[in-house]
């Protein structure tokens, strides 16, 4: 197995997390277990399709786990796994860095922001 470098290692972490929806995924199951309803209405915006896709790719990588309950109508809940909740400080460093960068621009463009 070839040596994996700071390089490598930090372009598998992007790979996890450095799409819109995989890191708001993830995020929202900071709180705790979910059903795929749930995590579609609280994103918002995000279609079915694209919700499954991303689920499933998350459960492929060991980030969260999926627990179907056999009942009508089906009942599928999405908890995410001690990997997915060590993710925790790397958003939060990127939502840091994000808001000390939008600041940054902000100073240096002089412009107003509005934190939400």
């Amino acid at each position: 197995m070839p040596e994996l470098t700071a390089d490598s290692l930090a372009e598998m972490t992007l790979k996890m997390v450095g799409d819109r929806w995989k890191m708001l995924i993830i995020e929202n199951l900071m709180d705790g277990t979910k059903r795929f309803g749930e995590l579609k209405r609280e994103l918002g915006t995000i279609t079915q399709k694209v919700l499954t896709s991303n689920l499933r790719l998350l459960e492929e990588k060991g980030i969260l786990v999926r627990k179907v309950y056999a009942q009508i109508p089906p009942r599928v809940d999405y908890t995410l796994t001690q990997l997915g909740y060590d993710l925790k400080p790397v958003i939060e460093s990127m939502t840091k860095w994000a808001e000390d960068y939008r600041k940054s621009m902000a100073d240096l463009l002089k412009i107003d922001i509005q934190k939400d």
